[in-house]
């Protein structure tokens, strides 16, 4: 393969990284791939090893519910690392048809730091009441206040918005 088709291509995921880091003019792009992308793997490395441990757990139990944990435990392991590569991947391959704007990139990166932003603000909301704060300023006490499913929504609404933003500017 030569130098220059190498250059236009990448491979699979890991592949997506370094040539969406290369092919950006945005630096804030730059930034994002490289922490959208140490997040993707801290969260991935988390869900992982939680997985391993809720198997452990529940290896001795019979059919029931505890089966139905482990395949759904899985599935929001990928909707929540899903969203973080999103906006690599949606540049990335953005690039690689030849398109290079700099106001895409920009967004993406935008975008995947409100991902990230609104995960935090799901964790917050999601906190159980013996592990809140004492002293929580009146931000933190009203997303404590809040309903535990209402933790779901911020970034469910973002990965949609994500993936609306991709569908119009393409």
């Amino acid at each position: 393969m030569s130098t220059a088709t190498e250059e236009r291509t990448y491979r699979g995921l890991f592949g997506a990284f370094p040539y969406a880091f290369r092919s950006s003019d945005s630096l804030l792009f730059k930034l994002y791939v490289v922490v959208g992308g140490f997040l993707a793997f801290a969260v991935g490395s988390l869900f992982g090893l939680a997985l391993v441990v809720l198997l452990g757990s529940t290896a001795a139990a019979g059919a029931g519910s505890f089966t139905f944990v482990r395949p759904l435990f899985i599935v929001v392991g990928l909707f929540a690392v899903a969203p973080l590569l999103a906006p690599v991947l949606f540049v990335a391959r953005h690039h690689r048809r030849g398109t290079h704007d700099a106001r895409y990139d920009r967004l993406f990166a935008a975008t995947g730091f409100l991902f990230i932003l609104s995960l935090y603000l799901a964790a917050v909301i999601t906190t159980p009441a013996d592990q809140q704060a004492r002293s929580a300023g009146a931000v933190a006490v009203l997303l404590y206040s809040l309903p535990r499913p209402v933790g779901l929504l911020p970034p469910i609404a973002v990965a949609v918005g994500m993936y609306l933003l991709h569908r119009h500017l393409r």
